[in-house]
C-alpha cells in the first residue's frame, strides 16, 4: 500500500498537507498532537507484540503437550491348519 501511495503523494503534496495541518491545529497544538500520535503508535506496537507472543507461546505449549502417537500391538496372523479333518457321517438306515 505504501508503494501505491508513494506514486500519488510527492514532495509538494506533503508540504501542502503539513501546511493544512498547521493551519487547522495551530503551532501550539501540533506538538501535543504529534506526542499523542506517537504514544498511540507505541501502544499499538506493544499490543501487537504481546498478541504475537501469546500466540507463539500457545503454539509451543500445544506442540510440547501433544501425546506421542499410540503404537498398536503387533498384528497376529491367523494360521490355517495344514490338515483339516471333517468327520465323516454315515447315513443311518432304518430297516
Amino acid at each position: 500500500m505504501n508503494i501505491m501511495l508513494a506514486g500519488f503523494i510527492g514532495g509538494w503534496e506533503m508540504v501542502l498537507i503539513l501546511a493544512v495541518v498547521l493551519v487547522l491545529f495551530g503551532s501550539k497544538k501540533l506538538p501535543e498532537l504529534a506526542k499523542g500520535l506517537g504514544q498511540g503508535i507505541k501502544e499499538f506496537k506493544k499490543a501487537t507484540r504481546e498478541v504475537s507472543e501469546e500466540i507463539s507461546t500457545a503454539v509451543n505449549d500445544n506442540s510440547s503437550h501433544t501425546p506421542a502417537p499410540r503404537k498398536l500391538p503387533p498384528a497376529t496372523v491367523a494360521t490355517e491348519p495344514s490338515h483339516t479333518t471333517v468327520p465323516e457321517t454315515t447315513p443311518s438306515h432304518k430297516a
